[in-house]
This record gives C-alpha cells, structure tokens and sequence, in this order.
C-alpha cells in the first residue's frame, strides 16, 4: 500500500512539472501566450482601423461638375436678294461688322444683258415749261434736231438729241454738242439691264440671322429664301 502511494505522488508530480513546463499545453486547449502570439500570421502588419463616424459622408461636399454646353442650333443656308449693283455695295457695306468670313458668299442670279441702243439726251426739266425752254436754248446754240419726251417714262420731260445702235456713234454726237456749247447732254445705254446679286449666308445662328434682318429692313426690294 505504501508502494502505491509513493508512485502515485511520484507520478502526479511528474504531470504537474511537465504541465508547469509548458510541455502539455493548457487544460482547456489553449496554448501558453507565447505560443499563441507566435502562431498569428503577421502580427507586425496588423493597424488599427478607426471606425467610420455616423453622418460624416453626408457632410462630405460632391465633387464639382463641369457643365455641359449646349449646342446653338445653325441655318444651314439662306439667301438674301436681289440686289443692283450699287444696293448690292451698299449692303455688302453694311455686313462687313459681323465678319463672316467664309459664310458669306456672293451670287449672280440674274445675268447682265447689253444695250440694244445709246441714246444723247438732256436730263428731265421737271416740267413741260421746264423742257421747252431748255429748247429755245438749244435753238440758241444751233442745235435744231431735238425731240421734248412727254411719255410717263423716267425720262419725261427730257430732251432727245439722238439716237443710235452703236456706242461711238452716240460718242461723236456727244463729242460735237459739247464744241457747240451743249454741256449738259448726257449719253445712257437703252435695252441694257444691270444684273441682280444676291448674298448666301452658310451655318449662322440665330442671332447672326436677325442682324442680317435688321440690315436688310434698309432695303425695301430685298427677298429672302432658303437655298441649298
């Protein structure tokens, strides 16, 4: 009996010095501190993340925006006519400010056609009384193939000296007047007409357009139409 006890005690304290040795591990089944520090994966890399405060994203003010430019719709082509020569300066004049460069185009829409005669004439007296003594001054000077025109033409009331089909005939009628003491005759193509112009305006806006408008209400004959 007394052989039982001694290896008894002798064995217990055996478990209890490899248990304080740290040789059986903990009686739950944890390991020692050392042991369990040593089993973390990359305890040197672990950082303590600072929990997110309530409210704070919607504190957070939005990125800025750029805004997004909207497209001024253009006229694809208008047309602006018809013009004489000397209106078409005029206007053409008049548009130089809105510098539009290659948008402004000019057009021949009706041709020019030649004379078909030349007429010497003295311009309108104004008036029947007017034109008959712009005759007896003629008479004065020798001149005796005249004619008053009396039509409700432009010429009305003008005096006819001559007329002919070719330009350097009228030139000589004109030329031997002027020795006679004739100065006020004047020689002007008949049958001949100017050409028209017309103006194209390509991609303007809306604005560009009604300055165009505004310039063309100067101009009473003035037409205006879509083109291609």
């Amino acid at each position: 009996m007394l052989k039982f006890a001694f290896w008894s005690l002798l064995c217990i304290n055996g478990v209890l010095f490899a248990y304080s040795q740290g040789l059986l591990g903990h009686i739950a089944g944890n390991e020692r501190e050392p042991a369990r520090m040593h089993n973390q994966l990359n305890p040197a890399k672990l950082r303590l993340v600072p929990a997110p405060v309530a409210g704070a994203a919607a504190l957070a003010e939005p990125p800025p925006t750029t805004p997004v430019p909207v497209p001024v719709p253009l006229t694809v082509c208008i047309e602006v006519g018809n013009f004489g020569p000397a209106e078409a300066r005029r206007f053409e004049a008049r548009l130089a400010p809105l510098a539009l460069g290659e948008r402004l185009s000019r057009q021949t829409v009706v041709p020019a056609t030649e004379a078909t005669s030349h007429i010497v004439y003295i311009p309108p007296q104004g008036s029947k009384e007017g034109a008959e003594r712009k005759a007896g001054e003629l008479k004065n000077l020798g001149v005796t193939s005249y004619f008053i025109m009396s039509d409700n033409s432009a010429m009305k009331w003008g005096i006819s000296l001559g007329v002919f089909k070719s330009e350097a005939a009228a030139q000589a009628l004109l030329a031997s007047l002027a020795k006679q003491g004739v100065h006020s005759a004047r020689l002007a193509a008949r049958g001949a007409q100017d050409g028209k112009q017309a103006f194209r305006f390509r991609a303007i806006d809306a604005a560009t357009r009604a300055s165009i408008a505004d310039i063309g209400a100067a101009f009473p004959a003035l037409a205006t139409r879509d083109c291609k």
